[in-house]
């Protein structure tokens, strides 16, 4: 499987090896597809994450691949309720209606991803510098990094409850993550980062006019 990190061509003095590519393919398509409410978004989706925990694996990128089986799971039940609504959420042709959080609910998200993100930041501030000592690299930036990743499984819980709200969240990680990329020097992701938050924006706007109709 050496193929995969075929290097196909260099920006910004940068080599973009073949599976990034795929990686940002497969991931536009399947927010692109979520986006449009479409349901074929789940088995690209699926794709996807196998693809990224071969990336991560490859790239001895732990803490990243263990996430993977959870973003699976969140894959399986969005596909689940997206055609299994429960009655009064359905919309005229039988798939789950877009729906919003309440302000309640949007206020204990909000105080559940901070709380979350400090907890497994801290944890993550002390590996490679209290555990695992010379097993893993120390992260720099674990606070930010831990706050990004909880933001990723919260959008991901969001869009699989069909939630309008998810697209907010995705609007934060897709900033966060241009700005991390633009900090790294990075090219190719920083393109990457920007067609997500195109799409992210035009989602937020599409999902609020089908909120609109079947409300």
């Amino acid at each position: 499987m050496e193929f995969i990190n075929t290097i196909l061509f260099e920006l910004g003095g940068k080599p973009v090896l073949l599976i990034d590519l795929l990686s940002a393919v497969f991931g536009l398509t399947t927010v692109f597809l979520a986006g449009r409410n479409s349901k074929y978004n789940f088995y690209v989706g699926y794709l996807y994450t196998a693809l990224l925990f071969f990336m991560f694996w490859q790239k001895n990128l732990y803490a990243n691949l263990i996430l993977q089986p959870i973003s699976l799971g969140i894959n399986i039940m969005g596909q689940y309720r997206w055609s299994h609504p429960k009655k009064g959420e359905e919309t005229g042709s039988g798939d789950l209606r877009v729906s919003m959080l309440t302000w309640p609910q949007r206020g204990l998200v909000v105080v559940l991803v901070l709380a979350l993100a400090l907890v497994w930041g801290k944890l993550m501030s002390m590996m490679g510098t209290r555990w695992f000592v010379g097993y893993f690299p120390a992260n720099p930036l674990p606070y930010l990094d831990c706050c990004v990743t909880v933001l990723i499984l919260t959008a991901q819980t969001l869009s699989a409850l069909k939630k309008w709200d998810c697209w907010i969240a995705w609007l934060f990680v897709n900033i966060a993550n241009l700005t991390l990329y633009l900090k790294a020097g990075l090219v190719f992701m920083p393109i990457v980062s920007c067609l997500y938050l195109v799409n992210g924006i035009w989602s937020l706007f599409t999902w609020y006019r089908l909120y609109r109709k079947n409300s």
